[in-house]
């Protein structure tokens, strides 16, 4: 009953705290000008939403963090390394997706941070998840105890690490194109998390993935669509990374892939369609990532986001009876 009382306490703070805070910091981001830039490839219903506030996810990740804080300060949580990691991830990568956003907003266009500058900041967060992981005793193994299978990586499970957290992270700033789709997913995918952490007995990183669904939930009062705010790479590169984060302590890197396979199918669309054109010469679907694919087909956005939204529930729980039983 406790950890059930905790677990409603968790998602209720997450999302009031982000509803108070997108109250107070939408006019903010409308005051100093911070809009997003719409790319000249999507079509003209896009290109309206030129100008909507960005750099949105600062609604939920700050709720997410301080209320993390407070529980642990007040001592209804326990602080441990695997908590430490998860807040360096989050944080971390919402920096770089902060730094990302301000430059675009700076230079008017949609090209903030080079490839190299990215790479170069997640690998620095990576070698201090690895670090951190390593002194804390963390395994290097991949385990799946039904299939039996228990393969020790060493100091190669650092390159998992940041392909990881790499993969992840991009796989959600790709799927961020309709006004909720990447929010609600990832509020899908977080809640999962959080029942399988809670039932193998990650309790502190499960709290943590329910205050950050409340958070979401909030959030995604602003938006949906028309969304009144986005979550800019601010908010995409740090759901992604904390999520891949969160698989790779709990041990259920497998599961990730169950959970987030919308976000992959999305990645996967992208792949698939450049390697098509190059080898074929002409395009496999009609624009990508996918959801602008079923844009083109006709689709308005909001069947496009339920339907996703639908899927990702679907998958996440199949997700949670897989976590839970490997």
């Amino acid at each position: 009953m406790l950890l059930l009382t905790k677990a409603i306490f968790a998602i209720m703070i997450g999302f009031l705290s982000s509803v108070v805070l997108g109250l107070f910091m939408l006019p903010i981001l409308k005051k100093l000008h911070i809009g997003q830039k719409i790319s000249i490839f999507v079509g003209d219903a896009h290109r309206k939403k030129e100008g909507t506030p960005t750099m949105g996810g600062l609604i939920f990740i700050i709720p997410t963090v301080v209320a993390t804080l407070g529980l642990i300060f007040t001592g209804k949580i326990s602080y441990t390394s695997n908590l430490g990691i998860v807040l360096l991830v989050f944080i971390g990568y919402a920096c770089i997706g902060f730094l990302d956003d301000f430059l675009s907003i700076r230079k008017g266009n949609n090209e903030g941070l080079t490839t190299y500058q990215k790479l170069f900041m997640q690998v620095l967060i990576a070698i201090g998840f690895f670090y951190i992981y390593m002194r804390s005793g963390g395994q290097t193994s991949w385990v799946v105890g039904t299939l039996h299978i228990d393969i020790n990586f060493g100091w190669l499970y650092g390159l998992a690490i940041l392909f990881i957290l790499v993969g992840a992270s991009n796989a959600v700033n790709l799927t961020d194109g309709l006004d909720g789709l990447a929010g609600g997913l990832s509020a899908i995918a977080f809640i999962a998390f959080a029942l399988i952490s809670l039932s193998v007995g990650f309790e502190d990183i499960g709290i943590f993935s329910l205050i950050l669904t409340g958070s979401l939930i909030g959030f995604l009062i602003y938006n949906t669509h028309p969304a009144k705010v986005f979550m800019g790479d601010t908010g995409s590169l740090a759901l992604g990374a904390v999520m891949g984060a969160i698989a790779i302590l709990t041990h259920r890197e497998l599961t990730l892939l169950v959970v987030a396979s919308v976000f992959v199918i999305e990645t996967l669309s992208v792949i698939i369609q450049t390697f098509w054109v190059q080898v074929f010469h002409r395009k496999l679907f009609l624009m990508t990532p996918l959801h602008h694919h079923f844009e083109k087909l006709g689709w308005s956005e909001s069947d496009i986001v339920k339907l996703f939204w639908v899927a990702g529930l679907i998958l996440s729980m199949a997700g949670i009876i897989f976590g839970v039983w490997v």
